[in-house]
């Protein structure tokens, strides 16, 4: 019965009923878990319908949500996230939270309180990170459809290391309400998926304006899969100089493979140059742990969540709490983030990164006046072994070189598997376009797919 699960949406529902689906979904959980650790809670009540997995950073009645992290113990939320309850008025059933970098801090997982989820083409591999866990249970076959969250790249990155089709949608797209927060101005709920078509049809379902969350946009909802056979036939794809000029080896050469792809269809592919790309991460690790500074400052020991039994007065209830609660990277970019924001030092870099910022979206902007979509790989390598990069954390962050800028400007992005390197190790293509263009991404992403079929392809596990 697994089977169903490696068929596209259409096909499953077809094939089966509701209770079928959950049930083949709950089977490959208590099959798979184990040895990938992707799933922290499961659903054993999660009715009739699509299966669906939910990362553990957006809020759901019924199960925990963590942050895989101490601080929150077994916090049960009152109410649903707005994407979720769009979901459950869908009859999606949400079979269980996945795993993740604590509070999404990080790019392989391995940052979680609960150990790290693993890479089901090689378990001795990250998955990437932070929506390692959606990206395992999508790749794995444990579900067809999880959602994620991105601060800046934590799901087209991960759905890359582990072969599978990772969104991001336009800033404002998706309702926050219900994602717990790190960096407020970047942060977006994102989706995992086997294909494009998929993707396109749970955009549908949880995309709209919504009222409690302010920076909803009132843009109106578009059929995400109008327009996914039409092709790429005189659409132009700009490649960007400075993201690409530094690739080598079999990362440059499967995306040089997949620019030939386009260019077969009849797509225009020509180089652009975004100057102030190169800033990107910069960028981003200041404004995003200087967000994160302000929105971890909640979890005190005092409303919910970890107190520790130590403290004996107020400030050690903060001190003690905080301490025992956090992980490390967390710790560290809280840090940082306060050290950017304090007194002295915020115009010099805060305020200055924020500029870069406008300057980076003005890039964009430009970019986007010659071209339909702009490509780069999505990661820079495919999944690197556990532990390898743990004491590294420069070498780790930059990992998000390529996702981070459309975080950054707020623009949607789409990671496709595009082949594998010499170890049989998935590699993977991003396509940006301007704003509230999913219908238009959805459509070359698609193209892509059909051409090359590497979401045939089922991890060895």
């Amino acid at each position: 019965m697994t089977e169903l699960l490696n068929l596209p949406w259409h096909e499953a529902r077809a094939a089966a009923s509701g209770r079928e689906l959950v049930e083949a979904s709950l089977s490959a959980i208590d099959r798979l878990n184990p040895k990938l650790n992707a799933f922290l809670h499961v659903a054993r009540d999660a009715g009739e319908g699509m299966p669906v997995a939910v990362k553990d950073n957006i809020v759901t009645t019924g199960m925990p949500t963590t942050c895989a992290s101490r601080i929150l113990g077994d916090f049960v939320s009152p109410f649903d996230a707005t994407a979720v309850a769009r979901l459950r008025a869908a009859s999606c059933s949400i079979v269980g939270k996945t795993n993740l970098d604590e509070f999404a801090m990080g790019s392989s997982t391995e940052h979680s309180a609960f150990g790290p989820a693993r890479n089901p083409w090689d378990t001795a591999r990250v998955p990437g990170g932070s929506s390692g866990g959606s990206a395992v249970a999508v790749a794995a076959r444990m579900v067809p459809a999880a959602l994620g969250s991105e601060t800046g790249g934590s799901v087209r990155q991960p759905a890359a290391l582990c072969g599978v089709v990772g969104l991001k949608p336009t800033y404002g797209r998706v309702s926050r309400n219900g994602l717990v927060a790190f960096g407020s101005s970047v942060d977006q709920i994102g989706i995992v998926t086997k294909t494009v078509g998929e993707c396109a049809e749970m955009l549908g379902i949880i995309a709209g304006h919504d009222e409690y969350d302010s920076t909803s946009a009132t843009t109106p909802v578009d059929d995400y899969a109008a327009d996914l056979d039409a092709g790429v036939r005189g659409l132009r794809f700009g490649v960007v100089r400075e993201a690409v000029s530094q690739l080598e080896g079999e990362v440059r050469a499967n995306f040089d493979d997949a620019l030939a792809v386009l260019r077969g269809g009849g797509a225009v592919v020509e180089e652009v140059s975004v100057p102030t790309i190169g800033y990107a991460i910069a960028i981003y690790y200041i404004v995003a742990n200087a967000e994160a500074s302000a929105n971890l400052s909640r979890f005190d020991g005092i409303r919910y969540g970890h107190r520790s039994a130590r403290a004996k007065s107020l400030r050690e209830v903060y001190f003690e709490s905080r301490g025992e609660g956090f992980g490390d990277e967390v710790k560290r970019r809280i840090m940082l983030g306060t050290f950017a924001l304090s007194s002295g030092y915020y115009d010099a870099y805060y305020g200055r990164a924020q500029a870069v910022r406008a300057k980076l979206r003005a890039d964009f902007d430009a970019a986007f006046r010659r071209f339909d979509y702009l490509l780069t790989p999505t990661t820079p390598e495919p999944a690197f072994p556990i532990g390898a990069k743990t004491d590294d954390p420069l070498s780790m962050y930059l990992n998000d070189i390529f996702t981070a800028p459309a975080n950054l400007v707020g623009i949607p992005a789409i990671a496709i598997p595009s082949g594998f390197s010499r170890d049989h190790l998935p590699l993977s293509l991003q396509l940006m376009s301007p704003h509230f263009t999913e219908r238009a991404l959805f459509r070359a992403a698609n193209f892509f797919e059909r051409e090359t079929g590497y979401w045939r392809e089922v991890p060895p596990i």
